[in-house]
């Protein structure tokens, strides 16, 4: 007989184009299509803003909070929460508007305390969390209350400090006179740093473990990984990218004891409007970063059709209610689907047993027993007890 080998077949149009609308309409696919229409909606509106330059300045404007999204991303992918990303953004401008002065020579050693600040905090909660076993949610709120605290008596409530020309460029300047655009804002630069460093990390042995965590804490314990260090980690990435958020607001948002307000709700719902299932696990940090576009494109629309500012809370709560229903319920179709797959053919379906085969068949599965051993017959009276 001579052996016939058989060609895999390339899939059709229309396959992959049945593909590419399911991942479309996945958790992790559904933000760049909301981001699309988001921004055709208000192309519509004022087609302005479809102008080069108008679109740089739009991503200038979420680079902060998309930085933050990074962070909260790696969080909430091992399992976890921050709530005082905001507060550490806060206390970061605070620092950088009071110390710095207009010192520019004052600008590097500045850098590097908050720097050191923002890990400091970020190795608080993660030792917290980790070794007293608090819930995440508890340490974070009591880390932003103190840290909020700490900035009302600092600042008594009101805008303090004005940092050197020099630092703030980095929130407010960017390479200049080029073609089309006119400038390339710091922040835009910076934020696609960020972005590629993270996918980087996403991708390392460290990165995997980090989602291994969020996925299964007791498997990945076994397995032999120091949980409480990985754990520890996401928070001390997490506040150092409040920080970097922090650096760049400087720039353009002035120092006061309100800009980092609400930061933390609106980065976690950046990252679970781009897919990232709560309690960890499962997610891509391009897709929160799509989801902190997606949330200021949605702001920008209602702004632009009208919509009081202060509907604007409601419209985050409604999402992140939507948007984590949304992915448990397609989370769900999955498993079940997987399990139909795997489960056995039904009676119908399976195939008759041959021969050999039928001599070795149980009736019933659910009384399949080790192989009998030979032995004279006793009575019932006579087994019992017996060995």
């Amino acid at each position: 007989m001579t052996a016939t080998t058989t060609t895999p077949t390339q899939p059709g149009f229309g396959e992959r184009l049945a593909a590419f609308g399911r991942i479309l309409i996945s958790p992790r696919g559904a933000v760049f299509l909301l981001l699309a229409i988001l921004l055709v909606a208000i192309t519509v509106l004022n087609p302005s803003f479809a102008e080069p330059d108008q679109l740089v300045r739009f991503i200038q404007r979420v680079a902060p909070i998309a930085i933050v999204a990074i962070g909260q991303y790696f969080v909430i992918v091992g399992g976890e929460f921050d709530l005082s990303m905001g507060s550490v953004v806060t206390a970061q401008v605070v620092i950088a508007g009071n110390l710095i002065g207009q010192d520019a020579s004052l600008a590097l050693p500045v850098t590097a305390l908050m720097l050191a600040f923002g890990a400091l905090v970020g190795l608080v909660n993660g030792l917290v969390v980790s070794f007293l076993r608090v819930p995440s949610f508890i340490v974070t709120l009591g880390m932003m209350l103190a840290l909020l605290g700490g900035v009302l008596y600092w600042t008594g409530g009101a805008a303090t400090g004005n940092p050197a020309d020099e630092f703030r460029e980095l929130g407010r300047g960017g390479i200049r006179d080029l073609p089309v655009i006119g400038i390339l804002p710091w922040a835009v630069v910076i934020l696609a740093v960020v972005l590629a460093l993270a996918i980087w990390f996403s991708k390392r042995p460290f990165g995997r473990t980090i989602i291994a965590l969020g996925d299964n804490p007791v498997t990945a314990a076994y397995s032999g990984t120091r949980t409480w260090w990985v754990k520890t980690s996401t928070f001390i990435l997490s506040s150092l990218s409040a920080t970097v958020a922090g650096i760049l607001l400087v720039g353009y948002a002035g120092v006061h004891p309100s800009v980092g307000r609400g930061y933390e709700f609106t980065a976690i719902t950046a990252v679970v409007l781009g897919g990232v299932v709560l309690g960890g696990g499962r997610g891509w940090v391009v897709a929160a970063v799509a989801g902190a576009f997606a949330l200021e494109a949605l702001f920008t629309l209602l702004n632009f059709a009208g919509v009081p500012s202060t509907y604007r809370d409601a419209v985050q709560g409604v999402i992140i209610i939507l948007a984590v229903a949304y992915a448990a319920t397609t989370f769900r179709a999955r498993r079940k689907g997987r399990a139909l797959e795997a489960s056995p053919a039904g009676p119908e379906q399976a195939p008759e047993p041959g021969p050999d085969e039928a001599k070795e068949t149980v009736a019933d599965p659910a009384s399949a027993r080790p192989a009998h051993i030979p032995s004279t017959q006793r009575d019932d009276n006579d087994t019992k007890g017996g060995s």
